[in-house]
């Protein structure tokens, strides 16, 4: 298992969906995702998008100020 690291705090939605969903493509079965990203939207899609699309979301936390950490597995 491998985990890869994206940070789209910078990023609004639906951006953040399209690119959390390109790197989540790129990886094998078992491999994680280790996504930054802000509160609002981006906190609420991105998993849920996930979810969606047969994903499974292993964490979500706090990762200082308004960011958090969502982990994805494939």
């Amino acid at each position: 298992m491998s985990v890869k690291k994206l940070d789209i705090t910078k990023e609004h939605c639906p951006m953040t969906c399209v690119k959390a969903k390109i790197e989540l493509d790129k990886l094998k079965p078992g491999d994680r995702l280790e996504v930054l990203l802000t509160e609002g939207e981006p906190l609420e899609m991105v998993p849920k998008t996930a979810i969606d699309q047969g994903y499974r979301v292993i964490e979500t936390s706090p990762a200082g100020g308004k960011n958090h950490k969502v982990i994805i597995e494939k």
